[in-house]
Formats: structure tokens, C-alpha cells, sequence
């Protein structure tokens, strides 16, 4: 279960799915947020899957973009889904809807982008990023590795979770085109994992034990 929140952003409505740690649970590791991808939300089967952190003592909400609420089918420019996230976090770092520290910024695809260029806005200790699209398919020349960067330039820590196939950067070439900081992992599948990522909840819940 969980609880829903609708927050608004300068982009309209989006929503957050907040699922926290059992209740008694004497083990509060922290909050993990996830945004979905520009052709998919929030259930898509790998975030899904990571709700299950909950019970390592994560809270794990999945957010919604305005767009994505809105009912439409294609995602809005980049500045905009950026400005949504950074609102949804500051929604979420007050009140009583206040998540617990540290914050861990994450997402597939479209929403790890963003995570990675908002993470020093919104004060990520941490950036979670799943089939990082590292370049569109068949032109690797148009590379995105300068937003990855920007998590590693600003000293947060960046874990990578790529399918093997990935048509949009293999982890072979994350590893390549970021170096040796970020933490690559290896997946099976392409951009959209395996039809059963538990391959990338172990690689999340390994990686989120050693922050």
C-alpha cells in the first residue's frame, strides 16, 4: 500500500506514491525517489520493484510528472520536468509529509536525466540512475554523459544500472564515457531490463548499503 500525494509545480498537478518502511520498523536508512521514464510511468516493472526497499528501512516514493498526470503521451522539454522535480522534493522536505535524510535522487531513463541535473539543486546526498540514456540509439556522438557528471562533479555519489543490451549506451560505454567514479552495474536486457529486473533491486539494495 502507501499514500498518494498530489503536488502542485509551476508544470501543473504531479503526484508522488509514497511507500515508507513498516510500521515498528526500527531501521531508517533513508528516502529514495524515483521518476519514470518519457514513454512509461511509475509502473514500469523495475520501479516497481524497488518499492520492496522498503523493507531494508527505505522510503521509496515513485513521482509522477505533470504531463504524465495530465493524461498526455509525450513528455515535455527538459527544463520543465526539471522544475516539477525540484518542486515535488521541496514539497516533500517539509511538514508532515517530511521524508527522512538522507535524500537519494533516482529514475529511469528520461527521470534518471533528471535526477542527475537536479541532484545538487534539490541537495541529493545520492543519484540513482536506471538506463541512463547516454545517447539515442545509433548516435553515440550526441552524448549526454556531461549530466551524469554533473552528480560526480558535485561530490554525490552516482550508481548506474544498465541492461547489457541498452541500444542507448551499454554499461561498457557509461563506463567509458564517465570514468571510474560512478558505480556501473550490469543488467540483463536492453533499455527496459529483462521482463524480471530483480537483477537490478540486488544492484540497488548492494549499491544503497554502502552509502
Amino acid at each position: 500500500m502507501g499514500t498518494v500525494r498530489e503536488i502542485e509545480t509551476p508544470q501543473g498537478v504531479a503526484r508522488a506514491h509514497v511507500q515508507r518502511p513498516p510500521r515498528g520498523s526500527t531501521t531508517v536508512r533513508g528516502s529514495l525517489l524515483l521518476g519514470h521514464g518519457a514513454g512509461g510511468g511509475i509502473e514500469a516493472n523495475d520501479l516497481r520493484l524497488l518499492t520492496s526497499l522498503t523493507v531494508d528501512g527505505w522510503a521509496v516514493v515513485r513521482v509522477e510528472q505533470p504531463w504524465r498526470v495530465a493524461g498526455k503521451r509525450v513528455a515535455t522539454a527538459s527544463p520543465t520536468l526539471d522544475d516539477a522535480w525540484v518542486a515535488v522534493v521541496e514539497a516533500l522536505s517539509t511538514g508532515r509529509w517530511k521524508l527522512a535524510s538522507p535524500l537519494v535522487s533516482g529514475g529511469r531513463s528520461a527521470g534518471a536525466r533528471v535526477a542527475c541535473r537536479t541532484a545538487e539543486t534539490v541537495g541529493a546526498y545520492a543519484v540513482l540512475a536506471l538506463s541512463f540514456p547516454l545517447h539515442p540509439p545509433g548516435k553515440p556522438e550526441k552524448s549526454r554523459a556531461h549530466e551524469a557528471s554533473l552528480v560526480t562533479a558535485a561530490g554525490r555519489a552516482l550508481a548506474v544500472v544498465q541492461g547489457r543490451k541498452d541500444p542507448f549506451g551499454t554499461p561498457d560505454e557509461i563506463r567509458t564515457a564517465l570514468g571510474p567514479e560512478p558505480a556501473v552495474y550490469e543488467a540483463a536486457g536492453n533499455h527496459g531490463f529483462s521482463r524480471d529486473p530483480s537483477d537490478v533491486l540486488e544492484h540497488a539494495r548492494t549499491w544503497l548499503a554502502t552509502l
